[in-house]
């Protein structure tokens, strides 16, 4: 059992998305200390994030990656790719998510590419509207992935099944 355990904590690959040194004045001079938003994700399904924040950095990453296990979130997907279109918020930031066309890659800005790389996301179009804080389209990322649905639960929310939802959305030119 625990062998398992290891392997699959294993799987998980943990990314720096960004390190901020923040400084505290203080009556000596200035205290730093440092935050790190990291990333974790499998490159299947699972992503998750976390904000450490600690006096040293490599302490910061840890702490960071133990808070990515408590976010994990789990993307539904239709190929490589998002089942459709999504737009995440998070306070000024939107993101607007597109499925792609398999074969297309990943257009993305920096904090989006790195997720969808972890996440396992192949094929996907994406544009950061308002503010490029890193933190705030990371938050507005996963508000996006939270509001994903596997393709037969979106069909069977409308009456429909996922063959005939496929067949409107990419034949015939109607939009749903």
């Amino acid at each position: 059992m625990e062998r398992f355990a290891d392997n699959q904590k294993d799987a998980f690959k943990t990314k720096v998305v960004h390190v901020s040194r923040v400084a505290k004045v203080v009556k000596g001079g200035r205290r730093f200390s440092f935050s790190a938003l990291v990333v974790s994700g499998d490159s299947k399904s699972q992503i998750g994030f976390g904000l450490g924040k600690a006096g040293e950095v490599p302490d910061a990453v840890r702490k960071g990656g133990d808070q990515c296990k408590k976010t994990l979130l789990d993307i539904p997907k239709v190929g490589g790719t998002i089942p459709f279109e999504v737009i995440g918020k998070y306070g000024s930031c939107k993101v607007l998510m597109y499925p792609a066309k398999k074969g297309r890659g990943i257009i993305a800005g920096g904090a989006v590419r790195l997720i969808c790389e972890l996440g396992g996301i192949s094929d996907i179009v994406c544009k950061i509207h308002g503010t490029k804080n890193k933190q705030n389209v990371v938050r507005a990322f996963f508000n996006g992935l939270e509001q994903l649905v596997s393709l037969e639960d979106y069909a069977k929310d409308r009456g429909m099944t996922a063959g005939e939802l496929a067949e409107r959305v990419r034949g015939g030119g109607k939009q749903l």
